[in-house]
């Protein structure tokens, strides 16, 4: 993408990741999640011209909102829609599955670019057995219904899972699942190699660093230490986001998955926080962004998977002031309600496009959807109570799931390996 500002407006920094961004939109898809728990937010029609100057292909909702799909016809932009937690004990029925389909995806083919169905969003972290019980049969209904609208070559089905799945997570060769969900990641992971879909990770190394920020490198979540080696692999790691995607495979490959595809549903870093949310400032958000790009530009996969796309989604494109939870909560969004970059990332964007029509503040015109981070999204007023706020790798988090399930057992043994071979 050819830039349209004069050199001078730009600093040498700028300009070198300008000139990176513009590798990077050429060779590898941009993958944004797209929330709207707000009532300030630009109406999807203004929101399209936007997107599609970052470079960004692919787009993830929480919900199946039709203003969005209907703002995105032709253009070419793939979308992840999603169907929320709440609904995922309804869609075990395959009439109800099918009849969501056509309402929800269906009828926005072919002009929009649906390629995935997102049922339910970190189900199986909630801890809550008679949800997790539905997750399941609901992927199978939808995927039923697919088939028989002859949609499923074209539309997979998928769920996304945080990291409190893992029980054991360091080092990454050594990482296990919960034992007590191991049945049921089991049947899901089943369920992907039979229809071919991804399995989605939600890695978040900032909730790890703020989990303990006095015994965890901020350079290593930052894309910019020196790293550490796996001790049972032997494979070097020079940052935690890495680290975390490879504890995740070596989970699946314990229990005989080894060609199910990982992809990463979300990741990013907020731009502000409250006093006790260490990192959470803009220049940290800057750097963790500024630095995934620049590994996504060079289409480079993990230590464990070298050659693996990841195809990853960073959350999010707008701050969401609306969003229960934390001062981070409202604040990982790349850009603000109006269009305005939070920070410069070097994109070449055009801003906003005009329209009279306000956003609804994340109605998403009867469907509502899913969770982004673990917040019910795009529905003007939830159908069931569920926790708020991110589920990956916090220090509250850590506390509800079992001691050795926690990731910030990982992450301190990983700062202690830093120090020691910075030594």
């Amino acid at each position: 993408m050819a830039s349209t500002f004069p050199l001078q407006f730009f600093s040498a920094s700028s300009l070198s990741l300008l000139l990176l961004l513009f590798f990077f939109t050429a060779a590898s898809a941009l993958g944004i999640n797209y929330g709207q728990i707000a009532d300030n937010l630009p109406h999807p029609e203004s929101v399209t011209p936007l997107v599609k100057s970052m470079g960004v292909s692919r787009v993830k909702l929480y919900d199946a909102d039709p203003r969005v799909l209907k703002a995105f016809a032709n253009t070419g932009v793939e979308f992840i829609v999603g169907v929320g937690n709440e609904y995922l004990a309804s869609l075990g029925d395959p009439k109800q599955a099918q009849a969501w389909v056509k309402s929800n995806v269906q009828c926005y083919l072919p002009a929009t670019k649906i390629t995935c169905i997102a049922v339910g969003n970190e189900v199986l972290t909630f801890n809550d057995s008679t949800l997790s019980s539905h997750l399941l049969p609901a992927m199978e209904s939808i995927h039923s219904a697919l088939v028989s609208l002859n949609l499923d070559k074209q539309v997979t089905v998928t769920t996304a899972h945080n990291l409190g799945i893992l029980d054991v997570s360091y080092p990454p060769s050594a990482a296990v699942f919960r034992r007590d969900l191991i049945q049921k990641l089991t049947c899901i992971l089943d369920f992907h190699c039979k229809v071919g879909s991804p399995f989605l990770i939600n890695a978040y190394p900032y909730f790890a660093y703020k989990s303990d920020p006095k015994q965890i490198p901020l350079d290593f979540v930052l894309f910019e230490g020196s790293g550490i080696v796996d001790s049972g692999s032997g494979l070097h790691y020079d940052n935690m986001f890495h680290a975390q995607i490879d504890a995740a495979h070596s989970a699946m490959e314990k229990l005989g998955y080894k060609t199910v595809c990982l992809q990463i549903s979300e990741t990013g870093w907020p731009s502000k926080g409250d006093a006790d949310e260490a990192g959470a400032t803009l220049e940290n958000a800057r750097k963790y962004n500024g630095n995934l790009l620049k590994l996504i530009s060079q289409k480079k996969g993990t230590p464990m998977k070298p050659n693996l796309d990841l195809n990853i989604y960073v959350f999010a494109l707008f701050n969401e002031n609306k969003k229960p939870g934390p001062t981070s909560e409202r604040n990982f969004g790349l850009f603000n309600p109006d269009g305005k970059p939070v920070y410069n990332l070097g994109f070449n964007v055009t801003g906003l496009g005009n329209t009279n029509s306000p956003s609804s503040g994340g109605s998403s015109g009867g469907n509502s959807g899913g969770s982004s981070g673990g917040s019910s999204d795009g529905t003007t007023t939830p159908s069931v109570t569920a926790p708020n706020g991110y589920l990956s790798i916090t220090a509250d988090d850590a506390e509800r799931l079992p001691v050795r399930g926690a990731f910030w057992v990982f992450c301190v043994m990983a700062s202690i390996i830093t120090t020691a071979l910075q030594l």
